[in-house]
């Protein structure tokens, strides 16, 4: 017996020893880390970033264009760039960008400006009409701006379109795709693994649910999407022909078309986009050094010319202080961009408790007189809509008024939250609409029936035991699909009575149907186009102030989060950052497509399974 107890107490003595162990190295490599951080900055240099006269300035935009970036942990942030790591999905601020860019022209230091695209990924077209709309106020100032890229891509070239002069490496490409929405559908795969799909909807055009029931792309679906694509197709080309000084006509979109002028070149996309005038020359890259170092100046730098970087300018620009409370009238701008979800969600996500909570902090606020509700949205929960958008209705009433600016998307559980504003804004390329509803679920009886699971019981109520085990009664769908009906009349009916419709006249626009911003207009959808600045005057007219400030309202950070925050954005900056190159699996891309379509039902988490949601708004 005593032996047992022996081998008992140095079997847990052991346990403990390797966890003490464990928690002794853990906390002393955080300690590491932090020490290191601090003698980095004991030790760093002292001397600041600045502008350089007769610098260029150098748009190197890295990663998406949003308008609120995810939020990131500070520490796992700080490692990344200590560890040499890069961020799998970067993010620039919109309006850092048209920050950056205003300040420029001012810049008596800054002699040009230089639009290095190659690592921007993606924006909406709203996104680069404001950029384009920015670079041609800037031109104002009759500084030179240049593009340099070995290749465009197309949102790249909407920007780059708007520079002086467009060059491009002679071993280059570009190729206008034009807007399509392509997606996968998943119907067979499902009837493989003889998983059942419940689907609730109304609305001729609610093609959100399309890709779990069908193999393709229903014809109304394809005729809705045609209607919206073509409309902002139209409108990309009409911006990039005018900047250029050419026709409309000159974008060949049929193969047949293009292989004409693709003979004449002997294939060469680079000397196609030069006789179709789309670039200005073909340049090496040593050429475009010497021709921007003819303008600038030379330096021993990386570049080889005087310049400064898009991120430096931007630190010198709008560095980061704490900010200074002022007693001036604001206007207060609330963002609800990403997915609407239940709940409290980090900022890239609008959540229903989180969002209409920023929403109740301006009402509280003082010294916020109205309110800019910032939407880049294609919907979600109606639960976590409705939500925000009480607290809308909560903001007028006390006095606020609401202005609703719509931004890439803002369409199905994005123009729920929009509906009760005092004005709706839309830029021209805004993807609106969708007005409509679902439900949805998956359930696997079939599936486990044929592995030989069985799932058996008994109940109190008709109710008891729904899941995904054993499928739905066609009564309780019955159930289900009326409260569907009952929603999408309660969307139908907030928007007749906020646009001043009948409820006819909605439903013949709604149906689950997506417009672009310049055909909502006319539909009496928004009442206005425009942009941020536009939207911020319009708030600021309609709560009677001359003067005012701006302000984002975000969420309160607490002294210890603040702390943590500041310590590793302050200790990241003095590390290093080591590029690597990552290899690009095309299979892995299309794996990655898969799991994040089914992640966008997944994670879908509206308390009644409703939702108004447009899965076809991305492009």
């Amino acid at each position: 017996m005593s032996t047992d107890k022996s081998w008992t107490k140095a079997l847990f003595g052991g346990i403990w020893s390797v966890l003490n162990f464990s928690r002794k190295l853990f906390f002393n490599i955080i300690f590491l880390v932090i020490a290191i951080a601090i003698i980095s900055l004991i030790f760093k240099d002292n001397g600041q970033i600045g502008v350089k006269q007769d610098s260029a300035l150098v748009l190197n935009l890295r990663g998406d264009i949003v308008i609120q970036k995810h939020a990131i942990d500070p520490f796992e942030a700080f490692m990344q760039e200590a560890l040499g790591q890069e961020n799998e999905k970067p993010e620039v601020l919109l309006q850092d960008i048209l920050l950056t860019l205003d300040n420029a022209k001012q810049d008596q230091r800054i002699k040009a400006l230089v639009l290095d695209l190659q690592e921007l990924n993606g924006a909406g077209l709203d996104k680069l009409e404001q950029i384009a709309q920015a670079i041609d106020d800037f031109k104002l100032s009759e500084k030179p701006v240049y593009a340099i890229g070995d290749y465009y891509t197309q949102e790249q070239y909407y920007i780059a379109s708007h520079a002086d002069h467009v060059y491009m490496n002679p071993m280059g490409w570009m190729l206008f795709e034009g807007y399509g929405r392509f997606g996968m559908y998943y119907k067979s795969a499902l009837d493989k693994i003889k998983a059942t799909t419940h689907v609730f909807k109304v609305g001729t055009y609610k093609s959100a649910v399309e890709p779990l029931i069908r193999d393709d792309m229903s014809q109304a679906a394809k005729e809705a999407n045609k209607a919206w694509l073509n409309a902002m197709w139209s409108q990309y080309k009409n911006n990039v022909a005018e900047a250029r000084g050419l026709s409309a006509d000159n974008f060949d979109e049929k193969v047949d078309e293009f292989m004409v002028k693709f003979e004449d070149v002997n294939g060469d996309f680079a000397q196609y986009a030069l006789e179709n005038g789309w670039v200005d020359g073909l340049k090496t890259r040593e050429q475009v050094l010497q021709e921007l170092a003819s303008v600038v100046g030379e330096e021993d730098s990386k570049r080889g010319y005087t310049n400064i970087t898009f991120k430096h300018y931007l630190q010198i620009v709008n560095p980061p202080l704490p900010h200074l409370d002022t007693n001036v009238d604001k206007v207060g701008v609330v963002v609800a961009k990403g997915t609407i979800l239940n709940g409290d969600q980090k900022p890239g996500t609008v959540g229903g408790d989180s969002t209409a909570n920023l929403l109740r902090k301006a009402r509280l606020d003082d010294s916020i007189k109205s309110v800019v509700l910032y939407v880049d949205s294609p919907g979600g929960s109606a639960f976590a809509s409705e939500i925000i958008r009480q607290e809308i209705e909560n903001l007028k009433a006390a006095g606020k008024p609401v202005v609703a600016l719509m931004s890439t998307y803002a369409a199905s559980g994005g123009y729920w939250i929009s509906a009760s504003a005092d004005e709706i804004w839309a830029a021209p390329s805004t993807i609106t609409g969708s007005i409509g509803i679902f439900g949805m679920f998956v359930s696997f009886e079939n599936t486990l029936d044929y592995l030989g699971v069985h799932t058996d019981g008994v109940g109190t109520t008709d109710f008891a035991g729904m899941g995904i085990t054993r499928g739905i009664d066609p009564k309780m769908g019955q159930v289900l699909q009326r409260s569907i009906e009952h929603g999408y009349d309660q969307f139908i009916s907030l928007v007749a009575d906020e646009r001043h419709m009948s409820k006819e006249d909605v439903d013949s626009i709604a149906q689950g149907r997506v417009w672009i911003g310049e055909t909502a207009l006319s539909l009496n959808l928004v009442d206005h186009l425009g942009y941020i600045d536009d939207a911020v005057s319009a708030a600021a007219q309609l709560a009677d102030l001359s003067e005012y400030d701006v302000t984002y309202v975000e969420r309160s950070l607490n002294s210890s989060e603040l702390f943590w925050k500041e310590f590793f954005s302050n200790a990241s900056v003095m590390l290093a950052k080591t590029q690597f190159a990552q290899s690009d699996s095309k299979l892995m891309s299309l794996i990655s497509q898969v799991t994040a379509d089914f992640d966008d039902v997944i994670k879908l988490n509206d308390p009644r399974g409703v939702y108004a949601f447009c899965l076809t708004c991305e492009i």
